[in-house]
């Protein structure tokens, strides 16, 4: 069974950084695609970055471009969100996902739908 687990959520002041961390017992698919999407109380879940098993192509929502920067460490089975210069609509909970590599499209799908394996989600809370 693929297990996600995320981690470094907390809680920061506008302006402030965190990097989100996710460990994948392994993956489900060969090739596959990794996201970070976010869920904030009484809003439909986003995707905010995307990224293939290569990561030549990631992928950033308008809110977080310039800001937020996916990597991974395939050694590792780590995903990672680097989050600098975080806003007060930031605060959400973030979640990492995989989902299987469509390449109909040059980028990882955003869509949640296109994921089919999920953590349970880490708390980022960004305060004025």
């Amino acid at each position: 069974q693929v297990q996600l687990v995320e981690s470094g959520g907390g809680s920061v002041t506008a302006g402030g950084s965190l990097r989100l961390s996710c460990a994948a017992s392994r993956h489900k698919y060969t090739d596959y695609c990794m996201g970070w999407f976010r869920q904030a109380p009484g809003k439909e879940r986003e995707g905010v970055a995307t990224i293939d098993r290569g990561g030549d192509r990631p992928f950033y929502s308008d809110s977080v471009y310039g800001r937020f920067t996916i990597s991974q460490d395939n050694a590792k089975n780590t995903l990672y969100l680097e989050m600098n210069s975080l806003k007060p609509e930031d605060t959400a909970m973030y979640y990492c996902a995989e989902g299987l590599r469509l390449y109909s499209s040059t980028y990882c799908s955003r869509l949640p739908q296109n994921y089919n394996v999920w953590g349970q989600g880490t708390q980022v809370t960004v305060s004025s």
